[in-house]
């Protein structure tokens, strides 16, 4: 028999956390609980629902409210592992009113880690960090580079992951902490760029460009992702930081251009070029060399194979995609 262990996924109703929740639910012998501020969301969105109800099970939990509610919860349950998804993201809506994003981001994380520090039953915590903490990027940057990061979402994480270094140093606390750049794939929430392009395709809507699309940005498919997270939680050392990223870079604009190729459509006839967003980095190239070679890990999802997976997958929901909002939609 395959042998389980107990996880609790806080986010679980975030694309990235959903994806993880899905991968651990490939071995029958695990224990979900998986945390949320919302209730569940549609199939479309959680490709978990529709599992074994004895192996998930699902809290709404809000970090920033019922703080007292989740560490109950974590002490009556005595997770194996914690895995921290959440947080509030979209580092261009972080301007307006950003001490909610460090409230989010950093006094609930510390709340949070603080009574973990010292939680026996607790074998492993892994933190979902973000590239963005390094601002812009020269180069492919390593774990070790300085911090200087440009919008209140990135200085808000990086006060987060600041404050989980100093209990390694202190508490010995059992942390690994992953930076992936930006993750793609179905399910996930439409405003982002890949899936809203496909559904402003099918739509005839116009293609904002930002700055005419000339950021770099590295996509990685959200099951590379989840695998590496997995890897890093049973096979990482303490107190590292794991980045996850693909082989190579891609332009907004290439992106942009390379969806319309595969559904079909003439990139200058459905885009127009706007002014860049405020604090936007021009480039996000990390490397994830120490991933490879400590964690045996590597992408194995193409971009192409990916995007395609995406069209599919909105074409398969369209009746109920085609209704739903495309914009960030803030919550806190």
């Amino acid at each position: 028999m395959v042998s389980g262990h107990k996880y609790v996924v806080i986010g679980s109703n975030s694309f990235s956390g959903s994806d993880f929740i899905d991968l651990l639910l490939e071995n029958p012998a695990n224990k979900i609980i998986g945390v949320s501020r919302s209730s569940e969301k549609s199939p479309v969105f959680l490709p978990y629902k529709g599992t074994d109800a004895e192996q998930f099970c699902f809290s709404k939990i809000d970090l920033n409210r019922d703080m007292p509610q989740l560490l109950d919860l974590l002490d009556l349950e005595q997770p194996d592992y914690v895995v921290n998804f959440a947080a509030l993201l979209e580092p261009g809506y972080s301007w307006k009113n950003p001490e909610q994003w460090f409230y989010t981001n950093a006094v609930s994380l510390v709340r949070l880690a603080d009574h973990l520090k010292t939680a026996s039953y607790l074998k492993r915590y892994v933190h979902i960090s973000t590239p963005e903490v390094y601002g812009s990027c020269q180069g492919y940057i390593r774990e070790d580079a300085p911090l200087n990061p440009s919008t209140p979402y990135a200085v808000s994480k990086a006060a987060g992951d600041l404050f989980l270094f100093t209990l390694v140093k202190s508490f010995s606390f059992p942390m690994v902490m992953i930076r992936a750049t930006n993750v793609y794939g179905a399910h996930q929430q439409l405003y982002r760029i890949i899936p809203r392009t496909v559904v402003y395709l099918k739509l005839g809507q116009k293609i904002e460009l930002h700055g005419g699309g000339e950021a770099i940005k590295s996509y990685i498919h959200i099951r590379d992702v989840s695998r590496g997270e997995l890897l890093a939680l049973h096979e990482g050392k303490n107190g590292a930081i794991y980045h996850l990223s693909p082989n190579e870079s891609i332009s907004i604009r290439e992106l942009v251009r390379m969806i319309c190729k595969r559904m079909n459509y003439v990139f200058q006839d459905v885009t127009t070029d706007v002014a860049e967003r405020v604090g936007q980095d021009a480039a996000y190239t990390i490397d994830s060399s120490r991933a490879r070679q400590e964690l045996g890990w590597g992408p194995q999802i193409s971009l192409q194979h990916g995007i395609d997976e995406v069209i599919k997958w909105v074409e398969q929901h369209w009746d109920d995609i085609q209704h739903r909002p495309l914009e960030y939609e803030h919550w806190f």
